[in-house]
């Protein structure tokens, strides 16, 4: 879970060092491009054709959107906010998936969740600053970008019922890497050497490795034990911000960051309180 959790970071690191070449429409295109890629080899072999197979047609489609969605407002508003602070915001997506269960999957919150939440999204806003003079427009695209995540998360709960893994994974990108080719070659930048190549295909390389992380984590252990450690990405974003530009978090940030972090664990904490009486 550790190992998925840094791809994160990694991936906005990467698109960021592309971003002054290349549109975000490109960028994801190759990123969704290349995941598909690995999928297809990594399951091509085994499965065939029957991957696609899927009873929840159009859910998977809705699913793939609504990731494609969320990694163009990220990529988009990491561009342009300091690392940590991106990292920070988009970790806000437990607390959407919290707060948006009970609508969408009829999981009633108790008042001790619905506080956590409350409290991780005022860090959320400590963070963002709304009416602050240093506030960025940036960081309600991360937002943006965390609540169609945590409508992924919520809705591949509800295809899991029926979907193999295997269907869910390349049905994530699928939508994305389809659409983009349609109308990545009307906003094509030529690419720049084989460095930037390589590093657009280490983008679905990276995707793909931390989505299999993820899925043999949940394998090994129960999800409310592991779900903790996707905070490890705020270690992962100090450090490669550090080393990559030397940016340090500033106090609101890092206080915004530990509500979201303590809000998500209590969270966790809850849920499995709540699942064992």
């Amino acid at each position: 879970m550790c190992t998925a959790s840094t791809m994160t970071p990694v991936m906005i690191a990467l698109v960021t060092s592309l971003s002054p070449r290349y549109g975000t429409e490109q960028i994801v295109w190759a990123r969704q491009v290349s995941q598909l890629l690995v999928l297809s080899i990594a399951f091509g072999p085994r499965l065939g054709t029957g991957v696609l197979r899927t009873p929840l047609l159009r859910w998977q489609i809705l699913r793939s959107t609504l990731l494609l969605a969320s990694s163009l407002l990220l990529y988009a508003g990491a561009q342009l906010l300091p690392l940590a602070k991106s990292t920070s915001l988009n970790l806000t997506g437990p607390l959407f998936v919290g707060l948006l269960a009970w609508p969408l999957l009829g999981e009633r919150p108790t008042w001790p969740r619905m506080l956590a939440i409350g409290i991780g999204l005022s860090g959320a806003l400590l963070i963002a600053r709304p009416t602050g003079a240093i506030f960025h427009p940036a960081a309600f695209l991360i937002l943006g970008a965390a609540l169609c995540f945590a409508l992924f998360q919520i809705l591949t709960r509800f295809v899991g019922r029926r979907d193999r893994p295997e269907t869910s994974a390349v049905y994530s990108v699928l939508v994305g890497a389809i659409a983009l080719s349609l109308f990545v070659p009307f906003a094509w930048s030529p690419i720049q050497g084989a460095a930037d190549l390589s590093l657009m295909l280490l983008l679905g390389v990276l995707g793909a490795l931390g989505h299999y992380c993820l899925a043999r984590a949940l394998v090994h252990a129960p999800a409310n034990l592991v779900a903790p450690f996707i905070y490890w990405q705020l270690v992962g974003a100090i450090v490669i911000g550090y080393i990559a530009s030397g940016e340090i978090p500033d106090r609101p940030t890092a206080i915004g960051a530990a509500l979201i972090v303590g809000a998500g664990l209590v969270l966790g904490w809850r849920e499995t309180r709540e699942r064992h009486g």
